[in-house]
């Protein structure tokens, strides 16, 4: 069986350097690798903040950003404080989907859509739950 060694998004924007410095103030990630065609079209960059890993690169017509039907995947980003990281998004021009708020399965977060189109679900536990209990307050919630 082939062993998987690494699995990390890579995210088409436009305007790949403004989303490594938003990434990077929003965040606090560092720029681990930068590779750009001649006429500057960021191809691929790698960001690393603690343990996340992530990459962007400049939209084109392989790999178009949203909303030009390059969609977005939803990425959960664990953090150890939700509202500051919120505020730091939005304070680089992200907008909220779901405001960051104490959840009933145990954690506090919201979601954001960042400046370049790419939706981020921002949390931290608050609570030690097992599955079972996380389960029931699903459930309640939705049955609510």
């Amino acid at each position: 069986m082939t062993r998987i060694e690494q699995l990390y998004p890579r995210l088409p924007v436009r305007g790949a350097d403004a989303a490594i410095a938003f990434y990077r103030a929003a965040f606090g990630a560092e720029l681990v690798e930068r590779y750009a065609t001649p006429d500057g079209a960021v191809v691929h960059a790698l960001l690393r903040a603690g343990p996340a890993r992530w990459a962007v690169k400049d939209g084109d017509e392989y790999d178009p950003a949203p909303p030009d039907g390059g969609g977005s995947a939803i990425l959960a980003l664990y953090v150890d404080d939700a509202d500051a990281v919120a505020d730091a998004m939005l304070a680089g021009g992200s907008e909220v989907r779901f405001p960051v708020a104490d959840q009933p399965y145990g954690e506090r977060g919201g979601r954001l859509t960042d400046p370049f189109g790419h939706q981020w679900m921002v949390a931290q536990k608050t609570e030690d739950l097992t599955p079972a209990e996380v389960e029931e307050r699903t459930k309640a919630m939705f049955a609510e």
